[in-house]
C-alpha cells in the first residue's frame, strides 16, 4: 500500500485532493462522481472484477493505504473476505501511518451477458454491507462505497435521488474530467484494464498451448536430471543465460510495430516453443534466476520485460506453477522502472501462480509497502560486477576459435509459437 494521494472532507461527503509535483495544482472531489472518476489514477489502471478499498487520515483527510482483490464468485465467501480486507487494510495503516479515519470502497465488476450494471449494483450489495460492518467493527467508517458496473456508478452510501439515482449515473468520458487533465499535467498514466494487463501475461490456448507444453515436457526431461545433478547445473545456467540474451537481442533488433496485443504477438512470433521451453526450464533455478534478475535498466529493461512476458505466456497446463519465475522477473523490471501498479500486477500473478513463490513473495511485500527499489537494483550491480570477470574468462575457454555469433533475424515469422 502506498500513500501518494490527499483528500480533504468538508462535511459528510468525501472529497479528494491528490497532490503531484510541487507545481500541481491540487484538486478537490467531492461527489461519488469524482470518486469514481479518481479510481483509476489512483491504481494506475482501470479495475475489472475488482473490490478496492483506500483510507482517509486526519481532519483535512489525507489519502492513505490502498487495497485491490478480486470479488470472490461465491456468495459463501464474502464475510470472510470483507473481515480479511478491512483487517489487513487497518492493520497495515497502523503499522505504517496511522489508524485511519475513514476508508472509501469501490465494487468494480463488468456485466455479464444479459446483465445489466443496476442488477450488478444490486448483486454486490450485500458484499459492501459486509464491508462496511467489517470496517465499522474496528471503529473505521466507510465514508463512502460505490458500485462501478457497465459504464456507469451507484452509491450504497447517498440516499438522495437528485444526485445518485437508482439507475446509476454515467462515468465522465474518458480524459475530460479535470482529474484526467490534472493527472495528465503530472505524469499519472492509466495502463489500460487490469483485464487487459493480466491478459499480456496469460498462458497461450488452443493448438499452440498443446505443441508448447510438448516442448516443455522435451524440455523437462532432458534439463531438469541436469539441474539436479551438481557437476551439470553450472553448465545448464550457463546456457539458460545465453539463451536468454540471444532471445533479448533478437527482440531488440526486431521491434514491434504497436503495444498491447499486437505487439504480444509479434514477440511470441520471435521465440521458438523449444526455445521458450530451455529458458522457462532454466530459470527454475533459483540462482540463474537471480542472473537474470539482473536486466533491469538501462537498454536492458525493455526486451527483459517483453521476454519475460512471452515466457509467461507460454507457461501452459502442467507448467503454469512455472509461470512464477517469469512473472516475478516482469514484475521486478516493471517496478525498477517506476511502474508500480504494472509490478504489483504482475507478483500478484506470481503468488497466483505459485503462493509459495518466495522472491514474489518479497517483491510484493517491498512494492507495497513503497519501498525503493534502488537498495536491490545496487546489491544486482553489486553481483553482477563480481561475476562478469568469470563469465569473460568462461567464454574465452569456451568458444571455438574464428566462430562468429550468428545474428538474429530482423523479421520474425507471424506464425505465434512457431519454432525457430
Amino acid at each position: 500500500m502506498t500513500n501518494d494521494r490527499e483528500s480533504r472532507i468538508p462535511s459528510d461527503r468525501p472529497a479528494i485532493s491528490p497532490s503531484g509535483p510541487a507545481l500541481d495544482p491540487r484538486i478537490t472531489l467531492r461527489s461519488p462522481a469524482e470518486l469514481a472518476d479518481a479510481l483509476p489514477y489512483m491504481l494506475g489502471f482501470h479495475p475489472t472484477d475488482s473490490l478496492v478499498m483506500v483510507t482517509v487520515h486526519g481532519e483535512g483527510g489525507r489519502f492513505g493505504g490502498r487495497l485491490r482483490v478480486g470479488i470472490p464468485a461465491a456468495q459463501a465467501e464474502w464475510e470472510d473476505t470483507a473481515r480479511q480486507v478491512a483487517d489487513c487494510l487497518v492493520r497495515g495503516s497502523e503499522r505504517r501511518d496511522a489508524k485511519p479515519d475513514g476508508i472509501v470502497v469501490f465494487l468494480c465488476q463488468d456485466p455479464a451477458q444479459g446483465e445489466s450494471g443496476q442488477r450488478v449494483m444490486t448483486r454486490l450489495r450485500p458484499l459492501a454491507q459486509r464491508i462496511r460492518l467489517a470496517c465499522g467493527a474496528l471503529d473505521v467508517p466507510v465514508m463512502e462505497a460505490l458500485c462501478i458496473s457497465g459504464g456507469r456508478y451507484w452509491s450504497y452510501c447517498c440516499p438522495d435521488e437528485r444526485c445518485c439515482p437508482a439507475e446509476g449515473s454515467p462515468l465522465a468520458a474518458t480524459g475530460t474530467s479535470v482529474m484526467a487533465a490534472t493527472a495528465t499535467f503530472a505524469g499519472l498514466q492509466v495502463r489500460g484494464s487490469l483485464r487487459e494487463i493480466e491478459g499480456r501475461m496469460t498462458p497461450l490456448r488452443g493448438g499452440a498451448a498443446a505443441e508448447m507444453e510438448r516442448a516443455l515436457d522435451r524440455a523437462a526431461a532432458a534439463l531438469v536430471p541436469k539441474i539436479l545433478d551438481g557437476s551439470t547445473r553450472e553448465e545448464v545456467g550457463a546456457e539458460t543465460v545465453t539463451l536468454a540474451r540471444t532471445l533479448m537481442r533478437r527482440m531488440t533488433l526486431a521491434p514491434p510495430v504497436e503495444g498491447g496485443p499486437g505487439a504480444d504477438e509479434w514477440d511470441d512470433a520471435l521465440l521458438g516453443h523449444d526455445e521458450a521451453a530451455t529458458v522457462i526450464l532454466g530459470l527454475q533455478d533459483r540462482e540463474i534466476r537471480d542472473v537474470a534478475a539482473e536486466w533491469m535498466e538501462g537498454e536492458e529493461a525493455a526486451p527483459a520485460l517483453r521476454l519475460w512476458r512471452a515466457l509467461a505466456r507460454r507457461c501452459v497446463g502442467a507448467y503454469g506453477e512455472h509461470a512464477a519465475a517469469p512473472l516475478t522477473l516482469a514484475g521486478w523490471v516493471s517496478w525498477s522502472a517506476g511502474d508500480e501498479p504494472t509490478a504489483r500486477i504482475a507478483l500478484g500473478l506470481a503468488l497466483r501462480a505459485d503462493a509459495d513463490y518466495r522472491f514474489a513473495q518479497l517483491l510484493h511485500h517491498a512494492c507495497n509497502e513503497g519501498i525503493d527499489p534502488e537498495g536491490l537494483r545496487a546489491c544486482l550491480r553489486e553481483e553482477r560486477r563480481r561475476r562478469e570477470p568469470r563469465r569473460k574468462r568462461a567464454a574465452a575457454t569456451t568458444r571455438p576459435p574464428g566462430r562468429r555469433e550468428a545474428q538474429p533475424r530482423r523479421e520474425p515469422r507471424r506464425t505465434a509459437g512457431s519454432d525457430q
